[in-house]
């Protein structure tokens, strides 16, 4: 089993960077593809960026591309979210996933979910 739980959420003015961290314990998340997605206000969970178990792959949203860079520090067992040059339409419930297969772009992929950090931004 692995728990995962999200930090570095909060309110941050257009233009300003917030970076998000996904804390793993129970186990090692080193053999798992570690996903982030997020879901705003009144619409469905979307997906926004997501590093292979090694590190070397990552995958971005359109939305986020260029602006958005993942990481992963396997030694930490934690997964990270730099967010640069935000939005007011990044404003959103960001959750970190991990899945033990690929991952990918799609929620049902990721077997383990952490609770959710608010990141709202603001104009």
């Amino acid at each position: 089993q692995v728990q995962l739980v999200e930090s570095g959420g909060g309110l941050v003015q257009a233009g300003g960077s917030l970076r998000l961290s996904c804390a793993a314990s129970g186990r090692t998340i080193r053999g798992y593809t570690v996903g982030w997605f997020r879901q705003a206000p009144g619409k469905e969970r979307t997906f926004a960026a997501a590093v292979s178990w090694s590190g070397i792959s990552t995958t971005y949203a359109d939305s986020v591309k260029g602006r958005f860079t993942i990481s992963r520090a396997n030694a930490q067992n934690t997964v990270y979210l730099q967010m640069d040059s935000l939005k007011p339409e990044d404003t959103a419930v960001y959750y970190c996933a991990a899945s033990p297969g690929a991952g990918g772009r799609v929620d049902s992929e990721y077997k383990y979910w952490g609770q959710g950090t608010q990141v709202t931004v603001s104009l």
